[in-house]
């Protein structure tokens, strides 16, 4: 599993336009939405928090889901047939079968990023802890470019269901202005890269 699902415009990329939102969406609710998930409460952070939170933003984004997360919220992450799964629904409420897929319960914030509380499975080496490490590594390819940032920031994905692809912008929107505040624009992606927190780090979403 790669954040492919979470891929950036490449370099000269522009996204086709559209008439009308594949998802069923007018304008009217589209501005709402739009509205309603601005980033808020934004803030300078150290560069390693800012890759644990773009890390693990893209881990739980890159998960189905087709409701509208709520910030503060409890959302549980699970790995199931081969792929995330994004539930409002705890593992004690679900079968055997799902509680061992869990791998954690994840926090929408005001600034639209999100944060982690990994499951003790995570610990061990099993397929949720594997699928993790793989996404992780995934993660650090992609910063392995002399692009900034700023550029590989999932502004657009058009590919993404409706609600993903507007949390990907709202976090696109929230880290560039974290960057910003923090002077941190027209740093390479390479640069970044070695600066990346270990995974357990990472998946708390805090500095290191």
């Amino acid at each position: 599993m790669t954040p492919i699902a979470l891929r950036p415009p490449r370099h000269g990329e522009v996204a086709a336009k559209t008439d009308a939102n594949p998802d069923g969406k007018g304008a009217n609710g589209f501005m709402l939405d739009w509205y309603q998930s601005a980033p808020r409460s934004v803030v300078a952070k150290p560069q390693r928090q800012v890759l644990a939170e773009f890390f693990t933003s893209m881990l739980v984004l890159s998960a189905t889901f087709k409701y509208k997360p709520v910030v503060g919220v409890p959302n549980y992450l699970y790995w199931i047939n081969g792929e995330w799964n994004l539930s409002l629904i705890a593992p004690d409420e679900w079968s055997q079968e799902r509680r061992e897929n869990f791998a954690g319960t994840c926090i929408l914030q005001a600034d639209r990023t999100w944060t982690i509380a990994p499951c003790e499975v995570l610990a061990g080496r099993n397929p949720v802890s594997d699928a993790v490490r793989r996404f992780y590594e995934a993660f650090e390819q992609m910063l392995h470019t002399n692009l900034t940032l700023e550029e590989v920031l999932p502004f657009c994905v058009w590919q993404m269901p409706y609600y993903q692809r507007l949390n990907a912008n709202a976090l696109s929107r929230s880290i560039r202005s974290t960057i910003i505040l923090g002077n941190q624009t027209s740093i390479s992606c390479r640069e970044w890269q070695r600066l990346l927190p270990g995974l357990e780090q990472m998946l708390l979403g805090s500095s290191a």
